[in-house]
């Protein structure tokens, strides 16, 4: 793949070589950059018919936009709103035609029709060296101005349309990381990382060169050097319910043919401007597949996951008058949450895990969006691609980072070959949570006190 890809990028970068001497002829341009040359500039892309003077005024366009500030790129996200949808002249005459004839060739062109200017731009763009790159930043940018921009959302709609077919499964290559990688893709892994941050190069290397550690990625022919996705699995002889033991740099090291258990322990999307494009299902499963070939012990396929939305919602709990969850008592031992060292006080953290089990089993398994979802993403994310939810793991993480975003918890999602496609249709189809009975034990709703209290 490196060989070929290479070849292309060469092949394309001497096309907009070629293509400058022409555009510098013909489109000169004094002065800063400004939003209404840009635009203008787009016109002429989607005008043109020459490759090799498209090649370079496409490469142009985007190492200008590189170079705008952030009111300039809001301003001509602005512009490709505006004035690069569909073209009405043509959309009417399409609807007229296909009013009138209603044959396949007047659907055709009324499909074509509909679909905004701004996708074929965002083609033309792509040809240009690096284009698909500096798409997918452009996309960063824009989903940042969306924050308080929400007229820019088709804008957006149209890229995420484009991405999903250039990002199909099919173009994705899985490659192991390891210390043989690259340099700049392991400098990256340490960047990207989004879960459990790697301290140094030697954190690093304990996570992808240890014998009982493994690393894989998802990486795109167009951008070679830049991970998609990434997932790091432990090599374990339990599961485990702590994120400590799996991270301990003295921890004793398995010799991978005595593992019985796949841990996957972080996952990190590489990419922001490919939010909304879905790796992460493809990717375990591709991954089990892979280290369960290689390692035939291997009988458990886990995660070991956070709950980054757990203490949002229980504080939003804590604060509301009327809670189906909380009772008094409750609302009382909570307030340790509070203190700045209860992570550190074995009492404290065993008074409040009495209390935290039930709830947080009503959080994974009941709780849900005002669409119904359950409001945890990654439980959204696990239960969606077929595993089932195995056990809650109080004080899991007692990190900085796991007291603010779970209290502490982590959880289990334990992967079933055999079972992953019936979980996922009773998830979809039925929003039905498939959770291990030891979970669903830990609660039951007491309708008289709208409490939340464990089953004894």
């Amino acid at each position: 793949m490196g060989s070929n890809t290479s070849f292309v990028a060469d092949l394309l970068i001497s096309i907009a070589e070629r293509g400058r001497t022409l555009l510098d002829r013909s489109h000169r341009v004094s002065g800063a950059t400004r939003v209404e040359t840009l635009a203008e500039r787009c016109e002429t892309l989607l005008s043109g018919r020459g490759e090799a003077s498209g090649v370079a005024l496409a490469a142009d366009i985007l190492t200008r936009y590189a170079h705008m500030k952030t009111g300039e790129s809001i301003a001509f996200f602005e512009v490709l709103a505006e004035k690069f949808g569909p073209d009405s002249q043509r959309l009417a005459a399409a609807l007229d035609s296909y009013a009138r004839d209603g044959v396949a060739k007047a659907a055709a062109e009324l499909h074509q029709a509909s679909e905004p200017r701004r996708q074929e731009l965002f083609r033309r763009f792509n040809l240009a060296p690096g284009g698909t790159l500096s798409l997918v930043r452009m996309r960063e940018n824009l989903m940042e101005a969306m924050v308080r921009r929400r007229d820019l959302a088709e804008v957006d709609r149209d890229f995420a349309h484009l991405f999903a077919s250039w990002f199909n499964r099919g173009f994705l290559v899985l490659k192991r990381i390891d210390w043989s990688t690259p340099a700049n893709v392991l400098e990256k892994i340490i960047r990207y990382e989004a879960v459990h941050a790697i301290r140094d190069w030697d954190d690093l290397r304990a996570r992808v060169d240890s014998p009982d550690r493994r690393c894989y990625a998802f990486f795109h022919p167009a951008l070679v050097d830049e991970p998609l996705i990434f997932v790091e699995v432990a090599l374990m002889k339990e599961t485990p319910g702590a994120i400590f033991p799996v991270l301990d740099p003295s921890r004793t090291v398995l010799r991978p043919q005595q593992a019985t258990t796949a841990v996957f322990y972080s996952i990190s999307n590489c990419q922001k401007g490919l939010a909304g494009v879905s790796f992460g299902n493809f990717l375990i499963k591709q991954v089990l597949e892979e280290i369960a070939r290689e390692l035939p012990s291997l009988s458990t396929f886990v995660t070991l996951s956070p709950v980054p939305g757990f203490r949002k919602w229980l504080d939003a709990e804590r604060r509301a008058e009327q809670s189906v969850v909380l009772t008094t008592a409750d609302r009382k031992v909570l307030e340790k949450l509070d203190l700045p060292d209860w992570a550190a006080n074995p009492e404290l953290r065993d008074e409040l895990a009495a209390v935290l089990g039930p709830i947080a089993a009503y959080y994974l398994l009941a709780a849900r969006t005002p669409k119904g979802a359950p409001v945890d993403p990654v439980a959204r994310f696990h239960l969606g691609n077929g595993a089932r939810l195995e056990r809650i793991n109080l004080m899991g993480d007692l990190s900085a980072k796991g007291i603010a975003q779970a209290a502490g918890l982590m959880v289990n999602y334990r992967y079933i070959p055999a079972d992953i496609e019936k979980n996922h249709e009773a998830f979809a189809g039925k929003g039905e949570v498939v959770a291990n009975a030891n979970v669903r034990k830990l609660l039951k709703v007491d309708t008289a006190s709208r409490a939340l209290v464990p089953v004894t």
